[in-house]
């Protein structure tokens, strides 16, 4: 059987784990901000794989409901 490279395109507010580019377009936070924001070890919506970050988008979504600034 043949294995094929199938993409799914799941929209955002579906997916558990954002990466970057995703959660800046869906958060309108930039890449920089985030990439900051992200290498803070205190971090509650950071996902480390290897060395790929995610962001855990539920999590993310109640931080930023909670925070004034930043």
């Amino acid at each position: 059987m043949e294995e094929r490279n199938v993409r799914f395109d799941v929209p955002i507010w579906h997916k558990l784990n954002l990466s970057i580019e995703e959660a800046a377009k869906y958060s309108g936070i930039g890449r920089a901000k985030l990439y900051e924001m992200t290498n803070r070890e205190d971090c509650p919506f950071v996902l480390w794989v290897e060395s790929r970050r995610l962001i855990k988008r539920k999590e993310f979504d109640e931080y930023i409901s909670k925070v004034y600034s930043i």
